[in-house]
């Protein structure tokens, strides 16, 4: 996320436009509040991960696409996909119930946390070699210095 938005509003995007509940955020606060470029908020839209209300050239973002972004850019931060940010949306939509729900958040869970220690392990043993690299160029110029002196 970048200080420098592009600003790439279409005509209108910064109005709001009522949504049935009365509470709606145009696209150019939810990319403030989020700290996200208008394009951005697009690109989920095109996606289908967000789905404001249109008229003509305005969006008009409801509470539940707030709160979608939220969790999509959340979930960017600790490494999911945008496919498994629409896994679980799709999940709660189906309505299939709390326990679906969750089962499915744990196995989503449970492999991004098997990723990120395998992650781990490849971290360590790169970090290894990093080191036996940098012993043996000590060693190295150790020994050069040794017969230039």
């Amino acid at each position: 996320m970048s200080n420098s938005k592009q600003q790439t509003d279409l005509p209108g995007d910064n109005q709001e436009v009522s949504a049935p509940d009365g509470t709606t955020y145009s696209i150019t606060q939810l990319s403030q509040e989020f700290d996200i470029s208008p394009r951005t908020i697009r690109f989920y839209e095109a996606k289908g991960l967000l789905n404001p209300d249109r008229s003509k050239y305005r969006r008009a973002y409801s509470k539940r696409d707030r709160v979608r972004l939220m969790l999509i850019l959340r979930g960017k931060r600790v490494g999911f996909s945008l496919d498994e940010s629409r896994e679980l949306f799709d999940i709660y939509d189906s309505g299939t119930g709390e326990e679906t729900q969750l089962r499915h958040w744990f196995k989503l869970l449970e492999e991004h946390e098997r990723r990120l220690q395998q992650n781990k392990q490849d971290i360590e043993e790169l970090l290894a070699e990093v080191n036996n690299a940098k012993t043996h160029c000590q060693q190295i110029l150790k020994s050069h210095q040794q017969s230039q002196g």
